[in-house]
């Protein structure tokens, strides 16, 4: 027996936690694990692992095979996220970076990171059990199957909890970040799988920041702004760069090139000072070349949350702060998250 993957259900962003009474046949709320998401097929004898997108993530967890080879009862097809825990028990939360070094080329790296860095996952929907085909069943089946079927695996196979109180999704909203989760996903009971589709809604952190421009990228066309490139101060005054901020319209892009001359850093002969970001795994061939400007403009952002002493996500431009001296545009106008142990997450 084989399954064929399908693409994933996917999540429309709502500003808040909503009302399970405006949904038909309710909502179930759950954490929103930031890591891969990865759908599992297991006939009997062989798992892979689809992604997203479309590049199979199996050969990259071979400790995730192996477990799901030994753990998994019967033949089933799972969708969940991968991810990677780092820390102390009793002080552990995801950790995005070790998870991302997974993905690597060379076979022995990625045997040696399945040993360094083992992954876990996180399984929160059952699309096939046996010869049964679940994908239209509502998720309310759906959910009681997949926790019948693996409910009581060991480590590192999860089953995500879940609850039908939003008050407590609110309170989940506000702790398990300290874990490394984004936020809180909300699933109508009565609906069935939507490949491809936004049927779920997703609700994440939600902060601004200001910021100073210090360089931009010109756009893939090869004319005006793609990106514009921002930090913030540290403690030793040093510019740390923390993101980009991106979606700008055909016709800003073009503008912001005029708005920006007057700041562009010049070397000596007169010509803009460039540098580059570094390189990722995901950089590829991709340019990472950027034009210096000088750090005198400050922009308001929103952004989701903070990895290291970077935004995790590309942020969002809000508006322009001419109030603002880029000197004041410092961490510690971040806002603290408490920490809060993964293990409790699991529970």
């Amino acid at each position: 027996m084989s399954y064929e993957i399908p693409a994933p259900m996917l999540a429309k962003a709502v500003p808040a936690i909503p009302d399970p009474a405006k949904t038909p046949g309710g909502l179930s709320f759950e954490p929103k694990w930031d890591g891969f998401r990865g759908l599992v097929s297991w006939d009997g004898e062989n798992v892979e692992i689809g992604s997203r997108g479309a590049k199979p993530l199996t050969r990259y967890f071979p400790e995730l095979v192996e477990a799901f080879t030994r753990l998994l009862p019967e033949p089933c097809l799972i969708d969940g996220e991968i991810v990677v825990p780092r820390g102390e028990v009793g002080a552990q939360r995801l950790d995005w970076e070790a998870l991302s070094q997974r993905i690597h080329p060379a076979a022995s790296r990625v045997e040696r990171l399945s040993v360094e860095t083992p992954a876990m996952f996180i399984a929160f929907d059952l699309l096939a059990r046996g010869d049964r085909d679940l994908q239209g069943e509502p998720f309310s089946v759906r959910r009681a199957e997949l926790v019948d079927l693996i409910g009581d695996l060991p480590d590192p196979v999860h089953v995500t909890r879940t609850t039908d109180d939003p008050a407590r999704a609110e309170r989940w909203l506000a702790e398990f970040e300290g874990a490394g989760l984004d936020g809180v996903v909300a699933k109508p009971l009565a609906q069935p799988y939507a490949p491809g589709k936004r049927t779920m809604l997703k609700i994440k952190h939600a902060r601004t920041a200001d910021v100073v421009a210090l360089g931009y990228r010109i756009h893939k066309s090869g004319q005006g702004v793609g990106s514009l490139l921002v930090g913030l101060y540290a403690a030793d005054g040093a510019l740390v760069p923390v993101g980009g901020v991106a979606a700008w319209s055909d016709k800003r892009r073009l503008e912001l090139i005029d708005e920006l001359e007057p700041l562009v850093d010049r070397d000596a002969e007169g010509g803009a000072a460039t540098g580059e970001t570094e390189r990722s795994r995901f950089s590829g061939s991709k340019d990472v070349s950027f034009v210096k400007l000088r750090p005198e403009r400050v922009l308001e952002v929103r952004y989701d949350q903070l990895e290291g002493w970077r935004f995790r996500h590309t942020v969002q431009f809000d508006r322009w702060r001419p109030d603002r001296d880029p000197a004041s545009c410092t961490y510690e106008q971040l806002e603290t998250v408490s920490a809060y142990d993964l293990g409790d997450v699991l529970d």
